[in-house]
């Protein structure tokens, strides 16, 4: 009832107030003020104009009141969806799967929290309530104690039970854990799950998970990843006809005040993209550069080309953040942005019981109490700011573009965005709204579908899984062209026979 909902309707209000003329001055005075607020947050607190953060919050509140009052389909975008509107749209060898996540009182314990699946089937039977974990098991299960993440990784989706939990009950993989409680209410002739994850389960690639030796879910079942299966019955109805697209890599992250200065943010670059960042990764230190990426951007750029895509590249000291945050202001977004950079993502502080809190030489991506502040992309230059707080001028951005300020683009033609960076699906979990990071940020403004990473893919691993996906999404097979999760389950299948191991191929997902 709850999930997504939220999201859907902002998503769907947002994209509404754009085509209504009467809303559009409306909607455009409240992402000024929105924008205005990124600019704050992004601020140590100690920096912030609080009066200003105040008034802007209070102005933006009240002119997104007056807009769900007056724009035109209101009601439409707001109203709730039954179980039976799902039931209805599903295919007769389809199920609808809601993973959900709610705090449990039992009478002789503590207060804990449980996961859960509703399990939907085609015809009359109601949704059946299936109980799966409590989340402290599923937490020491990805929490386990192996060194090297690319072991760790590969235990995790293993199909033997390696005791990485240890209950009064029984040693857990987690195929037992998630999976096995699901096929016992019967999945028989079952083709394709439509499935919204929640909590913890954002973390995790459910297609990857092994059932048995050389087995695995996504042999068994077409996985659809939905951030809620609300969306089958409240469908993204935008067509994309275009074929341009927007690569961007190959970025220098360090940049001296004069090389800011000499930007010219009309320039465009020639031709040249991947992974790489952790809480393991940089505090104060610097972004590496990815030395793949420039091989990806232009592997990708010709298969584009080669299917008549028309390609525009940002790389070097180009990529900035005044580029990206210009895309859907004076013309439609691109249909395909690639985005091949590193990725951040801090839980939230204050739920960190372990070693010293944030200091105050911490920067504000790490310490701030807004969760889509706490997670972003870093573009050209973003050295300086990771480093020093602030950007290198007060006339420039800082390099560092957070979830929050992607949110406030417009990307209402976009059909699919690829982050080719580590660990971007990841975001804070807060209730029933699930993950608030770059995946929520890239759906409310307004992509279809986002290809992001759950983990630190190895840079030349991602370069050959992405230039895998565009060809097999563009170049025609059997006939005919697949469709973009067509497409990326073949690639994952294909990577998974040449590297084997999940640390290789299994850190990307698809969500819609």
């Amino acid at each position: 009832f709850y999930k997504g909902f939220l999201l859907q309707s902002q998503e769907r209000i947002k994209r509404l107030a754009s085509i209504d003329p009467d809303a559009t001055a409306k909607f455009n005075q409240l992402t000024g003020f929105k924008r205005q607020l990124a600019a704050q947050y992004t601020r140590p607190k100690v920096q912030r104009d609080s009066a200003l953060v105040e008034s802007l919050e209070t102005q933006a509140n009240d002119c997104e009141k007056e807009l769900s009052r007056t724009v035109a389909g209101f009601g439409e975008a707001v109203r709730q969806v039954t179980w039976q509107e799902v039931q209805a749209a599903l295919p007769k060898d389809a199920i609808a799967l809601e993973f959900v996540h709610f705090r449990n009182q039992h009478p002789d314990k503590s207060p804990f929290v449980q996961y859960a699946a509703l399990l939907l089937h085609p015809g009359s039977a109601p949704p059946k309530f299936i109980p799966l974990f409590e989340e402290a098991q599923f937490d020491h299960l990805l929490q386990a104690g192996i060194e090297r993440k690319s072991d760790y990784v590969n235990e995790l989706y293993s199909w033997t039970d390696r005791g990485l939990i240890q209950s009064d009950r029984e040693k857990s993989s987690l195929y037992k854990l998630i999976w096995s409680k699901i096929e016992e209410k019967g999945l028989e002739g079952i083709k394709t799950v439509y499935y919204s994850p929640s909590g913890l389960l954002h973390r995790l690639n459910l297609g990857a998970i092994a059932f048995d030796k050389g087995t695995i879910l996504s042999d068994r079942y077409n996985l659809v990843e939905l951030n809620s299966t609300r969306q089958l019955v409240i469908p993204d109805n935008v067509i994309r006809s275009t074929r341009d697209a927007l690569l961007v890599g190959g970025i220098q992250f360090d940049m001296d005040t004069i090389q800011m200065q000499d930007i010219e943010e009309s320039s465009l670059a020639t031709r040249s993209i991947s992974a790489a960042w952790s809480e393991s990764g940089p505090r104060l230190g610097t972004w590496s550069p990815l030395l793949w990426t420039a091989q990806e951007v232009g592997n990708i750029s010709t298969t584009l080309t080669t299917s008549d895509f028309e390609t525009i590249i940002y790389q070097g000291t180009k990529a900035t953040e005044e580029t990206i945050k210009a895309i859907g202001t004076k013309s439609a977004s691109p249909r395909v942005l690639h985005m091949a950079t590193h990725g951040f993502f801090f839980s939230d502080p204050d739920r960190n019981n372990e070693g010293p809190g944030p200091g105050e030489a911490d920067p504000v991506f790490k310490t701030s109490d807004n969760p889509m502040v706490r997670s972003g992309l870093i573009l050209a230059g973003g050295n300086y700011a990771w480093k020093h707080g602030r950007a290198v001028s007060p006339e420039k951005e800082d390099g560092i573009l957070t979830a929050y300020e992607i949110s406030q683009m417009n990307l209402a033609n976009t059909e699919l965005v690829v982050l080719s960076a580590c660990e971007t699906g990841l975001g804070d979990i807060e209730g029933n709204e699930g993950v608030y990071g770059l995946q929520r940020a890239f759906k409310i403004a307004g992509a279809k579908y986002l290809i992001m990473s759950l983990w630190q893919v190895p840079d030349r691993e991602t370069m050959q899984f992405m230039t895998t996906f565009y060809r097999n999404w563009l170049e025609p097979g059997d006939g005919k062209q697949a469709t973009i999760p067509e497409a990326f389950r073949k690639t994952q299948l294909e990577m998974r026979d040449r590297f084997f191991n999940p640390y290789s191929w299994a850190g990307f997902v698809l969500v819609e």
